[in-house]
């Protein structure tokens, strides 16, 4: 029975990765199975539940592996793999709240299922599907609103993402500002939070919000 769950564990990774070979070596197969300890749904799987073809899956897989070889990341690697994009900046508060948004299960690690569902929905998800998440990313601490203070805290770990090296140079109290204007758009009935209804609505009504939604489209 461990002998059948081995063989399909290897033989799910390797579709995933497109890397399957009949003539790899039974000891490279020990390696690879004692070194993950994670196995991905299988491919036909992923592909029902996501909005990625089988070829895309891959190329994700690959990557995914590459930086993740245990199969999973946890909080401090993502960071890690994160800063290597905004090296201008400081990323570790976004990625803080990303990764959050991407643990799903609140285990502490996320796992290339919880990656690339949560990628299908920014990529390929509805106007609907991809403010849902938006949301989720913003209501810190998953109470179904958001507050001013959470969303001061995303603008300002967005902003030192960004780094202090942007043009034009952007003043201190820039989020505040940011958040003071967002905040008085969208809670409607003044009451002090931000609902999902009121979210939504806001920012569908938001041209420029739209327009950079559009812009995820065709990234893979």
């Amino acid at each position: 029975m461990k002998a059948k769950n081995r063989d399909q564990s290897l033989s799910d990774s390797r579709e995933l990765d497109g890397s399957y070979d009949q003539l790899t070596d039974s000891i490279e197969d020990d390696f690879e199975l004692s070194t993950v300890c994670h196995r991905p749904e299988s491919m036909d799987k992923l592909e029902e539940l996501t909005k990625f073809t089988k070829k895309e899956l891959q190329v994700l897989y690959r990557g995914f592996k590459n930086e993740c070889p245990s199969g999973v990341v946890n909080e401090d690697n993502f960071k890690t793999i994160y800063s290597q994009f905004f090296p201008q900046g400081d990323s570790s508060m976004y990625a803080h709240f990303l990764f959050e948004a991407f643990d799903t299960n609140k285990n502490g690690s996320v796992s290339f299922e919880d990656f690339v569902f949560g990628l299908s929905i920014i990529l390929r998800g509805t106007i609907n599907d991809r403010l849902n998440w938006a949301f989720n990313l913003y209501d810190l601490n998953k109470d179904g609103c958001i507050t001013k203070e959470e969303m001061l805290d995303i603008m300002k770990s967005i902003y030192d993402m960004m780094g202090k090296c942007t043009y034009p140079t952007m003043q201190e109290d820039a989020p505040l500002e940011h958040v003071e204007s967002f905040f008085q758009k969208m809670d409607q009935n003044k009451d002090g939070v931000v609902t999902i209804e009121e979210f939504i609505e806001s920012c569908k009504k938001d041209e420029n919000i739209m327009q950079s939604m559009q812009l995820f489209d065709n990234v893979i």
